[in-house]
């Protein structure tokens, strides 16, 4: 066990909803075996899920004393040195600075990567959009020539499933993997759903052409204990309003039906598609039954999570300045990641009942 001043040293000290979480984790039946003295690099450990995956590791190694290296690839020292505070001082955790549309330098042995990187914010993807398309396209290129040269065991890419574009769905048909919609390649917007479209198909050309063995996640919207100060999206916007007791504002219709998972259930899906997903294979990372409207998500919010009476009010503006994708119509299925033996522990009321005690606790 990890000690400092004679006390032990957890993952969150500060957020014991977090902790619960990473307990639950390094709990589960995630066959950790396949990891124990293994090294694990991590990118976008500053992100919510990169930061997450970095502390649900060291627990593991807390708790189940699984001795796995971890490597956590950022850009920024002094954020990651903020975020991670005392546990850099543990011996499992190294920090590697760098930028992933550089090439990947790290002198350490690497048996897994987990690739989190990417600019997931609307507004960047309209204010910046050949940033986000350099990020996915050259930062993905690099981690799989890192994954090639150190010839790690496996590779799990984090994809999104906005990737599926515009379906034409019979009825309550669900999306599995093998579909894909239309996507605008005009449209500014859709910079973020094309590049990550392309980052999957160089995952299946490494694979092919390399022998890298990868994974591609698609992550449904995720959230939950351990939001990052300064989160804005949706989820975000709508706990702090429940909150506050203000109305949340919706500034589209709220038409888009949206895919949701737990961030623990997230972390959890990530490490079970990296110890026991198929090469060159897709998985989405969602909770079936967190499958709701933004506007009907927002009554829910309003009428079942807020402390005190509010209402939903709509002001829409003329133009998107605010980058929101268009209206989605989908309901993701799990069946192939629940074939792996992963199963959604939380569901949504809880998911945002956790969500607010986490952001309490930490005042985000």
């Amino acid at each position: 066990r990890f000690k400092m001043n004679n006390k032990i040293l957890q993952e969150s000290a500060d957020d014991s909803i977090l902790q619960e979480d990473l307990d639950r984790i390094s709990e589960s039946d995630i066959p950790l075996e396949e990891l124990k003295g293994k090294t694990v690099l991590v990118t976008g450990a500053t992100g919510l899920i990169g930061s997450l995956l970095v502390k649900a590791l060291q627990c593991c190694n807390r708790r189940k004393e699984t001795g796995i290296k971890i490597l956590a690839l950022v850009r920024n020292q002094e954020k990651a040195e903020r975020l991670f505070g005392d546990l850099l001082k543990r011996e499992d955790l190294k920090l590697v600075i760098g930028d992933i549309t550089m090439p990947v330098e790290v002198d350490d042995k690497i048996d897994h990567i987990i690739h989190c990187a990417s600019i997931t914010t609307s507004k960047v993807m309209i204010s910046r959009p050949v940033d986000v398309i350099r990020t996915s396209l050259n930062g993905t290129e690099n981690l799989l020539e890192l994954a090639k040269e150190k010839q790690v065991r496996s590779m799990v890419y984090v994809s999104s499933m906005e990737m599926y574009g515009a379906l034409n769905l019979q009825n309550d048909q669900m999306v599995t993997e093998e579909m894909t919609g239309y996507l605008n390649p005009l449209a500014l917007r859709s910079n973020y759903p094309e590049s990550k479209r392309m980052c999957e198909n160089m995952c299946v050309a490494y694979g092919t052409q390399y022998e890298v063995p990868v994974k591609i996640a698609r992550l449904a919207q995720t959230f939950g204990a351990g939001v990052l100060p300064g989160e804005n999206r949706v989820f975000a916007q709508f706990a702090r309003s429940a909150m506050k007791g203000s109305d949340i504002v919706l500034h589209t219709e709220g038409k888009s039906e949206g895919n949701y998972c737990y961030t623990a259930d997230a972390v959890r899906a990530l490490l079970t598609i990296l110890v026991k997903g198929e090469n060159m294979q897709a998985y989405n990372v969602v909770n079936e039954k967190s499958h709701i409207t933004i506007a009907d998500m927002a009554k829910f919010v309003a009428e079942k999570i807020a402390e005190k009476p509010i209402e939903v009010v709509f002001d829409i503006p003329k133009e998107n300045k605010f980058g929101y994708a268009s209206d989605t119509k989908m309901h993701l299925a799990a069946t192939r990641l629940m074939a792996l033996g992963w199963q959604p522990e939380t569901d949504l009321e809880e998911s945002y009942r956790r969500l607010i005690a986490s952001m309490k606790n930490r005042n985000v």
